[in-house]
């Protein structure tokens, strides 16, 4: 039996979440129930692969097992960016080997496409946006990570569109950012709202169950996954829970949960709209992986999310919130001295399921036993894509983007505690140090 030592535990301070339409959460499960599949973690990759696996078999009761509500994890704290083009922060340019960026292409592509067919099929309401994303700099060494990302574009043969420091206020407001490059397929949405309406249009054969945690399992021809008030025999378990999937027994210390904090203003008045100007919402991703991100949403707030922090056990530490927030206001006025009178109304963190190489786990981990996890900051879309083809190859199905992933090298080993903590740590301080104003 494995013992399940660590459990989601996010703070309760995300705004997307509280925000978005309130649902009702299911039920937590109770008793003992047999089952042929049983997928842990309600997020947009468990979500994926619950749906799709009901499709393939319709007379099979799927079970879906969330440790919190949906929406309340990683998945509905993201700063809502469904990016399609490659996103390798471990490459100069973001692109990196051709091929393969071309092959991570096809795979957020089909993930958009699938979110768009859904949210327009089932009426949610989550402020999808094809506004595009703006990538931004204020420093030589920003600017010069721009320009190695026109090039990598250039190799995609991809749309872009260099945005001067003069041009920028009419786009965004911020006179801060001295170069942009615009790329007009990213879509803008908000997270726990894509979240929570996909889950509350599962399929009939799909049983999704709420507060949850799984404290123990028993590996065999049979999984059995003990919780409080019961247990689950299945005869297969997909496990779609990024970081906690260690906490199962596989990938030890190679999918690393690393924090980032985001905090979202109140909404702007019509005076402290008129005064910041640009166009009415927007993305904004930095050039500098350390650097700030912003959103303006459509309901009129800005959001803004820098810091990140390394919490091995993948729960949330009140102090770096603490933290995190004196960051975000300082880059906040910054960027907009004009609303230096504009308080955050929601300031929260999530966990990232990141990698050394940049590479995630896709396909099997024992008899019995699949994974899709270690999404990279692509939660959205690799989430999406990976999900829904860890069922369809589960099913049988084959293509090039099932082979491309299980041909993948996989995350690759970091070190023992305490070597490990040190040198995480080490590095994102000296990455977020080195940012300069790009934080």
């Amino acid at each position: 039996m494995k013992k399940v030592n660590f459990l989601p535990s996010d703070d309760n301070q995300c705004g997307w979440f509280h925000l978005s339409d309130q649902r009702q959460a299911t039920p937590s499960h109770t008793g003992t129930t047999s089952t042929r599949w049983t997928v842990v973690g309600a997020g947009l990759t468990g979500l994926a692969a619950a749906r799709r696996l009901a499709e393939h078999f319709p007379d099979d009761e799927i079970i879906l097992l969330e440790a919190q509500e949906v929406g309340y994890g990683s998945s509905g704290r993201n700063s809502g960016f469904a990016i399609d083009l490659p996103h390798n922060i471990g490459a100069s340019d973001y692109i990196g080997d051709p091929t393969q960026a071309g092959m991570q292409l096809k795979l957020n592509l089909k993930a958009q496409n699938s979110i768009k067919q859904l949210v327009e099929q089932h009426h949610i309401e989550c402020q999808l946006s094809t506004a595009g994303k703006y990538q931004a700099a204020v420093e030589p060494r920003g600017l010069s990570v721009l320009k190695a990302y026109q090039q990598g574009l250039d190799k995609l043969e991809q749309d872009y569109q260099l945005i001067s420091e003069s041009e920028l206020p009419d786009h965004l407001g911020t006179r801060f950012y001295k170069k942009a490059l615009y790329t007009p397929g990213t879509l803008l949405l908000q997270p726990a709202a894509l979240v929570k309406g996909l889950a509350n249009a599962l399929p009939k054969n799909v049983s999704l169950y709420e507060n949850t945690p799984v404290s123990s399992v028993e590996y065999g021809k049979k999984i059995t996954l003990h919780h409080l008030h019961g247990q689950i025999v299945t005869d297969q378990l997909l496990l779609t829970n990024n970081a906690f999937a260690s906490h199962f027994g596989f990938l030890p210390r190679k999918i690393l949960p690393i924090f980032t904090y985001a905090s979202l203003t109140r909404v702007l008045s019509a005076d402290e709209q008129h005064d910041l100007g640009g166009l009415p919402h927007w993305g904004v991703i930095p050039a500098d992986p350390f650097g700030s991100t912003l959103r303006r949403t459509p309901d009129n707030r800005i959001l803004v999310r820098n810091s990140l922090s390394f919490n091995p056990s993948g729960q949330h530490n009140p102090s770096f919130l603490r933290k995190a927030l004196k960051r975000h206001r300082l880059s906040f006025e910054n960027r907009f001295p004009m609303l230096s009178q504009v308080d955050f109304e929601y300031t929260w963190g999530g966990a990232m399921g990141l990698t050394r190489n940049h590479q995630g786990h896709f396909g099997p981990l024992a008899t019995n036993v699949h994974a899709a996890v270690g999404c990279n900051g692509l939660g959205i879309t690799r989430g999406t894509s990976t999900g829904t083809l860890l069922a369809d190859w589960i099913a049988g199905d084959h293509n090039e983007l099932i082979d491309f992933l299980l041909t993948s090298s996989g995350p690759s080993a970091n070190p023992p505690e305490p070597l490990l903590s040190l040198g995480i740590n080490f590095s994102l301080h000296r990455g977020q140090h080195r940012a300069g104003k790009e934080c």
